[in-house]
This record gives structure tokens, C-alpha cells and sequence, in this order.
């Protein structure tokens, strides 16, 4: 398939509108979106890179089938991120009754962040504080954790996490105050 790079300018609804004229358009979205979302998945389910790459192909099914069903007042990312959401909510309850180990997986540059934006003593070696940020981050109620993870690390506003987890703006601050404070009691554990 030839790459068009003007497509690639495109904003989300024009890319949208134009898959429903046109389905090899919508590769475009898959390849604006398959990396951010990869990564969302990963952190907040964490999922081997192989179990997430399957799950964000099942994401990505759902969202064709329902393209049409699309609001395209609605912000198209907030929507891609709602269905990644319910898929990964999907996927915990079917794999409850079988537990996993992991570690969350979290990089420097977001550790500094959440570091600093929860007052947390970064005076820690870098591998140290990475540690204890993953492990408290881990030991998280999937409610709390998604919803850090979509301000501090996804970088996704109030209203879009709103969006996302179907939540009034006010919950997701309330949810988001006690995630804080979750993480601060976990991380100084």
C-alpha cells in the first residue's frame, strides 16, 4: 500500500469520514493512534508487549465495526480511548480468575513527573525511585491507576478522562485526589 503523507495532516474526522467513503483509510488511524494506545494498554493492564499487541488489535476491530456509530461532535481520541478502556476493563474480568505478576512498567522521564507532581522525595536514586513509583503505581485500584495514568502520563485532560471512563468531570477529580493519595500511602510504604 503507498503511503500518502497529505492523509497523514488529516485531522481525526476528516480520516474518519473518509474510512467510511474508503476503508484503506483507515490505517491512517491505526497508525496515528496503535503506539499511544499500546502503551495506555500496557500500563494500565499490565500485559506481556504480546497480550497487549492482541488486545489492541481486538480494539481496533471494534472501533471499525463501529465507525459508523461514531458522534463526530464528540472528540475522536477520547472516543479510540473510551473503547480501549472498556476492551482492557473486558479483558481483566475475563482473566481475573487466572493472576499475574507484574511490575508497572514506567520510564524515567514520567517517573520525574509523577514524582514531582505527588511531592514525592526525588533525592532517591533513579532506579530506586522507579521501583517504589512502579510498585505503588501497581498496588493501585484499577480505578485509581487508570485514572493517573490518563492525566499524568497520557497527558489527557478532565473533561477527556470524563469522556473516557463515563464519569461526571467532578468524579474523575474526586477519583483522581484519592488516587493521589493512594499513591502517596503506597509509595511511602
Amino acid at each position: 500500500m503507498v503511503i500518502n503523507e497529505d492523509k497523514f495532516e488529516k485531522s481525526d474526522i476528516e480520516l474518519v469520514r473518509m474510512t467510511l467513503f474508503d476503508q484503506e483509510n483507515f490505517l491512517y488511524l491505526v497508525q496515528r493512534y496503535e503506539k499511544k494506545l499500546l502503551r495506555f494498554i500496557q500500563r494500565i493492564s499490565g500485559l506481556s508487549s504480546d497480550d497487549a499487541q492482541d488486545l489492541l488489535q481486538e480494539v481496533f476491530i471494534k472501533v471499525y465495526q463501529n465507525l459508523n456509530d461514531f458522534d463526530q461532535s464528540l472528540k475522536f481520541s477520547s472516543w479510540l480511548y473510551r473503547i480501549t478502556h472498556n476492551q482492557v476493563i473486558s479483558n481483566y474480568r475475563k482473566n481475573k480468575s487466572r493472576p499475574q505478576l507484574s511490575l508497572f512498567d514506567l520510564d524515567w522521564e514520567s517517573c520525574e513527573q509523577l514524582a514531582s507532581d505527588f511531592d514525592i522525595n526525588q533525592s532517591l536514586d533513579q532506579g530506586i525511585l522507579k521501583e517504589k513509583m512502579s510498585r505503588a503505581l501497581d498496588s493501585l485500584d484499577l480505578k485509581y491507576k487508570e485514572v493517573i495514568i490518563l492525566k499524568y502520563l497520557e497527558d489527557r485532560s478532565y473533561e477527556e478522562i470524563s469522556d473516557i471512563i463515563k464519569k461526571p468531570v467532578s468524579t474523575v477529580g474526586t477519583l483522581l485526589r484519592r488516587a493521589k493519595k493512594s499513591l502517596q500511602k503506597e509509595f511511602k510504604k
